[in-house]
């Protein structure tokens, strides 16, 4: 999976070989397809669903939103009759404040991981998320209570405790690249790489494993269960890409991340959006995102719906 680069040492070289680096990404991409002001529809999670809903795109229910310090004491008002759902901050990043919550019963609520916290822990949590401990620039943020995520059993074997999700890379209304996360004991059950999740690149027209990686090391099995990582095929592959294709139009970011989650019960599921993402899916998939942009800049009609887009994307044979 690594040949192609390890045999590039120096940034230039990198970047010659399809790599995009952090600078490209942030000048050549996102400060030129991405205006700021659109930034808060997807930095604040519940304009973020909202906006989703009203065109279609189905979401994890909002239990409720705490926004204000005393409204804190709320909480069990809010999820009176709810076992299990998920905290989250609105404006957060990288899987930073997100508490999942899988039984509530008598005072004592159970996280993803088994540990069993009170309500005080809870109180604290969302206090937590209020002055910003886990916000983009550390601002006042707003939680969020939603409706926990029943992953589908495709997943079983291949996620310890947490919900795995899907991350597409969305240009110009386009995917053009997609991994798989896979949440480990090591990650605290949480789908995200830099806490040590499993990345798995997926083929962008079929949805099958390409590669795994772990801490930026290739692995071909589920570290807590030893599944094989390369028998990986997400169902429900092309309704995926178009909640990604959809996501450029209710944004006009032209570069962004979509995290779908796949419910056992509703389908395809956005869970958040990305202005910013990360460039660790091309270790996952083993091909720089520079040369997928380049396809789409050189080849790749103009004026297309979503569903003209995810069609063409199906039915693309790379030429490069």
């Amino acid at each position: 999976m690594f040949a192609w680069l390890k045999k590039y040492c120096k940034p230039s070289e990198l970047s010659k070989a399809g790599v995009l680096g952090m600078n490209a990404r942030n000048f050549d991409v996102i400060g030129k397809y991405n205006n700021r002001r659109l930034y808060p529809l997807v930095d604040d999670k519940v304009k973020t669903k909202m906006l989703a809903n009203n065109i279609g795109i189905s979401t994890p229910k909002l239990i409720g939103k705490i926004e204000c310090q005393y409204e804190v004491k709320d909480i069990l008002k809010i999820i009176d009759g709810y076992k299990e759902f998920v905290i989250k901050p609105a404006q957060g990043s990288g899987g930073k404040g997100v508490l999942v919550i899988v039984n509530y019963e008598d005072g004592i609520f159970e996280t993803a991981s088994g540990r069993k916290i009170s309500y005080h822990d809870v109180y604290q949590h969302i206090s937590n998320i209020l002055s910003g401990l886990y916000s983009l620039g550390g601002k006042y943020d707003t939680a969020i209570i939603e409706e926990l995520v029943h992953f589908s059993d495709v997943f079983k074997e291949y996620s310890y405790q947490g919900v795995p999700d899907v991350r597409l890379i969305i240009y110009k209304g386009f995917p053009i690249m997609a991994m798989t996360r896979l949440p480990t004991k090591a990650s605290g059950g949480r789908a995200n790489l830099h806490q040590g999740a499993v990345g798995v690149g997926l083929d962008i027209r079929t949805g099958r494993a390409l590669h795994g990686v772990l801490r930026n090391v290739p692995v071909t099995e589920q570290p807590d269960t030893g599944a094989n990582l390369m028998q990986i095929q997400v169902p429900f592959w092309k309704e995926h890409l178009i909640i990604g294709a959809l996501a450029y139009d209710m944004t006009n970011l032209g570069y962004l991340g979509a995290d779908i989650v796949l419910d056992a019960n509703k389908g395809p599921m956005m869970l958040e959006l990305n202005a910013r993402p990360g460039l660790a899916i091309q270790i996952a998939n083993g091909i720089g995102l520079k040369t997928r942009i380049k396809e789409v800049d050189k080849y790749y009609p103009e004026g297309l719906n979503a569903q003209q887009r995810v069609d063409f994307v199906l039915n693309y044979t790379p030429k490069e």
